[in-house]
């Protein structure tokens, strides 16, 4: 590798030797989820440091329901077997009028990855059909790899889980290209997650709530930073990217309702990043 810093390869797993990557464990984080009220974990992997940062490291190995996160994996599959052609596939709405009104109409893939839209989801999943879902499902090995009877709700119905650790090496091997899909499925869904982009760093990530039998919240992604290194070759200064890894959840009772915890999710994570220097 002819630059300072070299990207590593590596994946993620906590059940690796701490020889392997460095892992920091940051009580003081807590302060951010007391603040909000809320009980959760954070992870943050950064790639060119191989370091690994973390609170409260028994919930992130801990396996709960991916909930919309799943879209990410659900939209490499679709476009991995040609359900989806690429992400401007159409799904006609249905004629059912849910509580959000972005859902009830005609969607492209993209359009559903960004708001969120469950019933296309759905519907690409009938469409991908269980076997092949499986098939994916076991390649990967994500999370508990377990879709029961329904192939349009197990990644709500607590069926199938994956754990904050899990998800933040799904995300790796994603940015990497490491995934068993093509190059191309694997660059549209990175697209899809582009959430913000500033002259510094750009910020890919995608939420997720489940909301049956309390509220659990997710948000799963990478920031990109832009770095000025050296290149030892040519002796010239040189832009390359230095991306961190993140998976964030946290859980409130059923009965918590009356905040926004979807903008509560979102702050969190500024606030996290923010603390590990990264988000800004």
């Amino acid at each position: 590798m002819k630059y300072l810093l070299r990207l590593s390869p590596l994946l993620l797993l906590f059940a690796a030797s701490c020889t392997d990557v460095r892992i920091n464990e940051h009580p003081e984080w807590k302060s951010y989820f007391d603040a909000a009220k809320v009980e959760g974990c954070f992870e943050v992997y950064d790639n060119n440091k191989e370091t690994a940062h973390y609170y409260n490291k028994e919930r992130c190995a801990e396996r709960l329901s991916p909930a919309s996160t799943f879209k990410i994996f659900n939209s490499l599959v679709g476009l991995e077997t040609a359900v989806a052609p690429d992400e401007q596939l159409v799904i006609k709405w249905d004629g059912v009028k849910r509580w959000n009104e972005d859902w009830n109409k005609d969607l492209t893939m993209a359009q559903a990855f960004k708001v969120s839209a469950l019933p296309y989801y759905q519907e690409l999943a009938r469409r991908i059909g269980q076997e092949r879902m499986q098939h994916y499902l076991d390649t990967v090995k994500y999370g508990n790899m377990e879709i029961g009877d329904s192939i349009d709700a197990f990644w709500i119905n607590h069926r199938l889980r994956i754990s904050a650790d899990e998800q933040v090496g799904f995300i790796k091997r994603l940015y990497h290209t490491e995934l068993p899909f093509s190059e191309r499925s694997q660059r549209i869904v990175r697209g899809m997650m582009l959430q913000k982009e500033s002259p510094n760093y750009k910020l890919y990530y995608k939420t997720g709530w489940n909301n049956t039998g309390g509220n659990l919240l997710w948000v799963v992604g990478y920031v990109e930073k832009s770095e000025e290194l050296k290149n030892v070759e040519t002796g010239k200064l040189e832009q390359i990217p230095h991306p961190y890894f993140f998976a964030l959840n946290f859980s409130t009772s059923a009965s918590d309702t009356a905040r926004d915890l979807k903008a509560v999710r979102l702050q969190v994570l500024q606030q996290l990043l923010d603390a590990n220097g990264i988000g800004k």
